[in-house]
């Protein structure tokens, strides 16, 4: 499952982060641009497969995925010729008029899930932002108004608007933003007693990851996840999935959800579902979906004619046979190479996490994730931190048994040299 302009493997790794908590230095002087993000001080020109590329010529491995949106890697042919032909047609129009690459998509994305309706938008955080405002329009149609409130988890990462700030399990992320948005909740994730007693008349919705991405690559589990179906079902409430990072593959099916045998009534996506190109869409069934009506919502540029033909390559490359069930044992990979080293280092690494390649290492507490993936930049090696001192593996799903291999090696090299470090 390689892809064709794959550099060669002595060309080497290196790691980066995306976090806004990571190690960062200035921007540059003079710079406009605002700093809502510690960025590391490396400018990437070019990509090719799993590699990203500096002006000097000094190649990255990237194992960050432009935090699991680059799906199929980086400049992967089908991509750019479905761009670069859209491109010379017709970029936008607005939702004014019908968009056939929308009704292409949707079709799909309805297929696939067995749902009904799709709405599109442009980012993960617009996706959420939306699943909920679909579920309260669908209560209130359903003559329940008084059902606002949406259950979330702990350890939850939902988006940066003021309503997924709400519903986000991060109370850093809302200082100095004033009184959030009423109508969220959190209960422990994974734990349906503490679920089920916080279900009322007053929920509209569990909100739920299925793998937590910022969280910590936190599964939450197949029987878990049944019983969330099951305590909705008995309360009157719906279930959405964020799938917006564990989804479009990444766990090595289509939707992580899908391995529980539930199906959801909403299904926010993005991040890879463009492959790199911003988009992002809401599934929904058509007694959930019909309570939207015309004004009810609405994006300027969501689905736009470049954005479907990206994402219908997408769909078309994973839907390959084969794909997915290659994705799930390189992963597999990954995982027996990981253990290997947390075998090794006894002691350093507390779990490994996540499923698919939406993988974490939880290092011990003395062990900084976030000075782990600042120093994988000098193996080359770009990396994501995550909640709970975990370092995130985020490859594109075309990554190589070959790249797999240099990825663990220059990770085992940084660990050896931080626990040496500790230990003298």
């Amino acid at each position: 499952m390689t892809q064709p302009g794959r550099p060669d493997l002595e060309m080497s790794a290196s790691h980066s982060t995306d976090a806004p908590t990571a190690p960062s230095s200035p921007p540059p002087s003079g710079s406009a641009v605002m700093r809502t993000y510690g960025r590391a001080e490396l400018a990437f020109v070019r990509g090719e497969g799993c590699w990203l590329i500096t002006e000097d010529g000094t190649r990255y491995l990237d194992c960050a995925s432009g935090i699991a949106v680059n799906t199929l890697g980086h400049s992967h042919p089908r991509l750019v010729a479905a761009l670069r032909d859209q491109a010379g047609k017709l970029w936008h129009t607005s939702n004014l008029y019908r968009v056939p690459g929308q009704e292409r998509v949707a079709a799909r994305l309805a297929e696939l899930t067995g749902l009904d309706q799709v709405y599109f938008c442009n980012s993960g955080a617009e996706a959420n932002e939306s699943a909920v405002k679909i579920a309260r329009r669908a209560m209130h149609e359903r003559g329940e108004p008084e059902r606002m409130t949406i259950l979330c988890a702990t350890g939850s990462f939902h988006g940066r608007t003021l309503g997924m700030l709400a519903a986000t399990d991060k109370p850093a992320n809302r200082t100095g933003f004033g009184p959030m948005p009423d109508g969220f909740e959190h209960v422990a994730f994974g734990n349906l007693n503490a679920l089920r007693d916080q279900m009322g008349p007053h929920v509209a919705a569990v909100m739920i990851e299925p793998v937590q991405g910022e969280g910590g690559a936190r599964d939450a589990q197949d029987d878990y996840l049944r019983g969330v179906r099951a305590a909705a079902d008995e309360f009157g409430a719906l279930v959405i999935a964020d799938e917006v990072q564990c989804g479009i593959g990444r766990t090595g099916t289509l939707f992580a959800y899908e391995t529980s045998g539930i199906r959801p009534d909403i299904i926010a996506v993005a991040k890879g579902l463009g492959g790199g190109f911003p988009v992002g869409a809401v599934i929904a069934t058509q007694t959930v979906g019909s309570a939207m009506t015309p004004g009810t919502h609405g994006s300027t540029f969501a689905g736009n004619p470049l954005a479907m033909a990206v994402a219908e390559v997408v769909l078309d490359e994973l839907g390959t046979p084969g794909f997915l069930a290659d994705v799930r044992r390189r992963a597999g990979i990954l995982r027996d190479a990981l253990r290997a080293v947390a075998d090794r280092h006894a002691g350093a690494v507390v779990e490994i996490r996540g499923r698919g390649f939406l993988c974490g290492v939880r290092l011990a507490d003395h062990l900084p994730a976030g000075d782990a993936v600042a120093a994988m930049r000098d193996e080359h090696l770009l990396m994501v931190p995550a909640g709970e001192n975990t370092v995130r593996f985020l490859p594109p799903l075309v990554i190589s048994e070959a790249e797999i291999a240099t990825a663990v090696e220059g990770f085992e090299r940084v660990l050896g040299r931080m626990v040496a470090a500790q230990d003298g």
